[in-house]
């Protein structure tokens, strides 16, 4: 019996205080277009149902004013009257999606960096190779790898026993990889993306790979069949020179890679670890200028050279403001004739203190070369020199392209995580 009123008074209460709630919602949203008698009339109601909150009257007491209330926003309360529980959430949603696209915009966006130009101070797409099934981790760690590192498992087991091969075009003498074909694949099975996708032999059977575009699954080709050779173009020409070459069809012939296989093993099986996701400053270089080593993301639309491309967001590093004159000594980076400093990142540059590989000659920086920067222009450069499209090809920079300053890595959970270099 007890339980019974005290639920009784529970549900009068919570009624009450919904309506006191869209009273004051009323009152302030409508005031303006209400008459001095409607305002006191509202402001009557929801003070006397505020007075029987407050003294904790009976059930029977606040239903009656609830009623009152009722009545009142019936008459003055215009859209906010008989509201659906579904419209007031809607309407949180699109508030909360104005506020994030407003400090999106113009205080601080999410960037994911997608190559490894800028290693090891930036982390693009990764990989990691598992020799055998029995060395991947099992279905725990990968749930767990999942959350700390966004690690994708990659693996594609061969149709039928055989040598793996890998496809090739013969032109003349020489020989060149097949690139990989652009199809469109689904995220969480309903949203569209383009990948790129390999294609691999085992015997005369075709297996498929896909990767994100920007992945270098080259990189994982080689270390998973060649593991001794510099490139893979290296391990390949070396089978190639041994005449362990098959036709496919028309000029297309497969190169095989000394691994053999049975049907159900992987021919590849690799966790892909996703790139560095940082916040980006796009307020600061508002009210002052880009500092030199500062590592920036700018758009690619408007630089001269790449206009007929996708505009993209890059991230380099700033190493050179409008008057400066650079040129690269290998390993070292010349500003105005001195080596460059003013950030820790280029002292190691400078002396490749592992695992930086320091500057590299190319482009608009090839030997002997030298760069003036003209006004509103900044030059960019990976911190991966012999691995990176910056300014040495593309050119500078306008100051009108730049969007803001790398600000804090958010994710993966790693040692990087933290505030930017």
């Amino acid at each position: 019996m007890f339980s019974f009123l005290s639920s009784d008074r529970k549900k009068a209460r919570r009624h009450a205080e919904n309506w006191l709630h869209l009273a004051r919602k009323v009152y302030h949203y409508r005031r303006d277009l209400l008459t001095g008698k409607e305002v006191a009339e509202l402001t009557a109601a929801s003070n006397k149902l505020h007075e029987s909150l407050k003294s904790n009257e009976d059930p029977s007491k606040l239903r009656m004013d609830s009623e009152r209330m009722e009545e009142v926003i019936r008459r003055y309360g215009g859209p906010y009257y008989n509201r659906s529980g579904w419209r007031e959430n809607t309407e949180v949603l699109l508030v909360a999606a104005i506020l994030a696209i407003g400090i999106r915009t113009y205080f601080v966006q999410p960037f994911k960096i997608p190559t490894n130009s800028m290693w090891p101070s930036y982390y693009g797409m990764t990989h990691e190779i598992f020799e055998t099934s029995g060395e991947a981790p099992g279905a725990a760690s990968r749930v767990l790898r999942k959350i700390f590192l966004g690690a994708t498992r990659h693996t594609e087991a061969a149709p039928v026993d055989g040598d793996i091969r890998i496809p090739v075009v013969l032109r003349g003498e020489q020989y060149q990889l097949v690139p990989p074909v652009p199809v469109t694949a689904r995220r969480f099975l309903v949203l569209p993306r383009q990948v790129l996708q390999y294609t691999l032999y085992v015997g005369d059977q075709p297996v498929h790979v896909r990767v994100p575009n920007d992945f270098q699954f080259d990189q994982v080709m080689r270390e998973t069949f060649f593991p001794d050779a510099p490139s893979l173009g290296a391990g390949l020409g070396e089978r190639f020179r041994a005449q362990d070459l098959r036709p496919v069809r028309d000029n297309l012939y497969s190169v095989g890679t000394g691994r053999d296989v049975r049907a159900g093993e992987p021919v590849v099986n690799f966790d892909l670890l996703t790139g560095d996701q940082l916040f980006v400053d796009r307020f600061s270089y508002h009210f002052v200028r880009p500092r030199i080593g500062d590592a920036f993301v700018f758009r690619t639309g408007n630089i001269e050279t790449m206009r007929d491309q996708d505009d993209k967001y890059y991230i380099k590093r700033l190493v050179g403001q409008p008057g400066d004159t650079l040129e690269i000594d290998p390993p070292v980076l010349l500003r105005n004739g001195e080596p460059i400093s003013g950030r820790p990142v280029f002292e190691r540059l400078n002396t490749r203190a592992e695992p930086y590989s320091g500057y590299v000659n190319e482009g608009r920086l090839a030997a002997g070369r030298r760069v003036t920067l003209p006004d509103g222009a900044y030059f960019a450069l990976g911190d991966n020199s012999p691995n990176s499209a910056d300014s040495r090809s593309f050119g500078p920079v306008p100051e009108r392209e730049i969007v803001g300053r790398a600000l804090f890595i958010y994710y993966p959970f790693t040692r990087r995580w933290g505030p930017s270099q």
